[in-house]
């Protein structure tokens, strides 16, 4: 039997059946070693198709085990955690309310703009790096490994905050247990759990962020009742709005380190891209999980942002930022002035399960972004070793490490160490978010130069140009403003926090192209096949769906736009 060839790739017939082809595929980075730059090679339908069927991305080595719906809930609720339940607490303590929900706001629209620009890449390009690879792929090599290590840096940093908060939570209930302890035992558990491979993960979080999502709104519900008066028969309606101020009495200052705390709080908005390449079926669930991140910024962060005000005052002492060395949210400090002292401890209780899933997040985004840096000679070679299960022992025994930050807290407070480490991270989410940008710029202008139509890509980006431009010029604008406060009056310690990430971008990308020599590509040149993954039938699909969408309406295209 013969074997149409579309590409340079030669593949073995292992297997014939009624409904399929199987091919295996020669290493090709093996085969050419002394090279570099070499990439995975484009592959036709057909092949592309049968490699597919498999269990594991041929790439990787990864487990292709997420299903549909819990790409959707990570989108929607992965990574709601103690960044957003404890670190709005310090946002509202900068700024004030109003800061709070201009800061919710802005970035919301910016990571809409980025989530736009990314899923018309990712749904197209399902591949392990997410973003690190397209960068690689239709920017340059060495832009690719600055994007890399301060994605990593930024989960890094959110890790270590995660475990800050779940060992104060469990040092508040019993400090029989030093939180160093507390500490060793969580890290252990964890790292055993990430052990367990994707489908684990997966399940863990689909139901802890259902769990994440019906406690937020109870305490929507909550709120509602006790500005009305229903608790404590006392109207509060916008008082801390009032007192002590709608900016807190900080001004331009207070909303520009806000910034930093609302990017943080939006980090991971981008997971789906990381998580594309254990999915099942990425070109139906990448765009649905793209799509549901519009109502996560709508419901959960702008509604947070809204609650967060009303209930609880700015210049309460326990929130991030406060003169409390202690760590509260603005939850717990609304419930103990309705009066409901043992409410505290039902708050705590839902802070540390939306922990435990905020954890597994950081530690298996990081660990993802890490493993195909090490694959692709971006990262140390051993951290791209995956064992039979598809799981990356030793990214995740690296990623897990960086949790022992946390442990700052020690000598300088749980509250102090959250703002540090948040101000590291900060910086770096707007460098990427940026990138993020400009890679989808590159690919337009590379689709553009190959005689390629949008209409052709299975998700499109609404709005672009527009999207692209608008993230890439709003992300470069807040990288240098974030640190705005630490000016006037100038303190020295916080201006090297809010800054010191910003001139490691082009470091990292100054040091590596000049030591691999590597080249920028050119939009002719760019390779607009490899990494596809598609079968022959879907592409039928992908051509009904866009034909049915342009026989709608044009507020209908809206609507199904979200």
């Amino acid at each position: 039997m013969s074997v149409p060839r579309y590409c340079d790739v030669k593949f073995t017939l292992v297997d014939i059946n009624p409904s399929s082809i199987t091919f295996r595929r020669f290493n090709f980075d093996r085969m050419n070693e002394d090279n570099k730059d070499a990439r995975p090679a484009s592959l036709n339908l057909y092949d592309q198709a049968s490699l597919d069927n498999g269990q594991f991305d041929p790439n990787s080595g990864v487990k292709r085990a997420l299903k549909t719906r819990h790409l959707s809930m990570i989108a929607l609720a992965g990574i709601i955690g103690p960044g957003l339940l404890v670190g709005a607490g310090g946002a509202l303590s900068s700024g004030g309310p109003a800061s709070l929900v201009i800061g919710f706001g802005v970035i919301g629209l910016i990571a809409f703009a980025i989530m736009q620009s990314l899923g018309e890449m990712t749904t197209l390009y399902p591949s392990g790096g997410a973003f690190t690879g397209l960068a690689d792929r239709f920017v340059d090599k060495a832009f690719a490994v600055a994007v890399g290590w301060n994605y990593f840096i930024i989960w890094a940093a959110v890790l270590a905050n995660e475990y800050n908060v779940i060992t104060s939570v469990l040092t508040y209930w019993s400090d029989k247990v030093p939180q160093w302890g507390y500490f060793l035992l969580l890290w252990f558990a964890f790292l055993g759990f990430q052990m367990l491979g994707v489908e684990s993960f997966g399940e863990a979080e689909f139901w802890l962020g259902l769990l994440k999502l019906v406690g937020l709104f109870a305490y929507f519900v909550f709120s509602i009742v006790y500005v009305a008066g229903g608790v404590t028969g006392e109207v509060i309606g916008a008082r801390y709005w009032h007192d002590p101020g709608a900016f807190n009495n900080n001004g331009f200052r207070g909303v520009a380190s806000v910034f930093v705390f609302c990017s943080t709080f939006y980090a991971g908005v981008e997971s789906v891209a990381v998580a594309a390449t254990e999915t099942r079926n990425p070109r139906r669930a990448v765009p649905l999980a793209i799509k549901q991140v519009f109502w996560r910024i709508v419901f959960i962060y702008m509604g947070s942002a809204i609650f967060f005000g009303l209930t609880c005052p700015a210049d309460a002492e326990g929130l991030v930022g406060g003169s409390s060395r202690a760590l509260q949210s603005p939850m717990t400090i609304a419930i103990q002035q309705a009066g409901w002292l043992g409410g505290v401890h039902l708050i705590n209780a839902f802070i540390l399960f939306t922990c435990l899933s905020a954890i597994n997040s950081s530690i298996f985004i990081a660990s993802r972004t890490v493993l195909h840096m090490a694959q692709t000679r971006m990262a140390p070679k051993f951290l791209g070793y995956t064992n039979k299960r598809g799981v990356p022992v030793y990214a995740i025994i690296l990623t897990n490490l960086f949790g022992a930050l946390s442990m700052m807290n020690l000598s300088t407070g749980a509250g102090k160490a959250y703002q540090y480490i948040v101000n590291l991270s900060g910086v770096s989410t707007f460098l990427v978010w940026g990138s993020i940008s400009f890679t989808h710029i590159r690919f337009r202008r590379a689709w553009k130069a190959q005689g390629r139509t949008p209409d052709e890509l299975p998700f499109k980006a609404m709005a672009y140009p527009f999207v692209a431009y608008f993230g890439l010029a709003a992300n470069m604008f807040l990288a240098l403003v974030q640190g705005w406060g630490t000016f006037a009056p100038f303190n020295a310690g916080n201006f090297v926090d809010a800054y010191i990430l910003l001139p490691l971008f082009p470091v990292i990308f100054v040091i590596y192209k000049f030591w691999n020599k590597t080249k920028w590509h050119r939009a002719s040149e760019v390779d607009l096949d490899a990494g596809q993954r598609r079968d022959i039938d879907e592409k039928v699909t992908v051509e009904s769906v866009a034909e049915s969408t342009e026989k709608l309406s044009w507020w209908k295209r809206i609507v199904a736009s979200f």
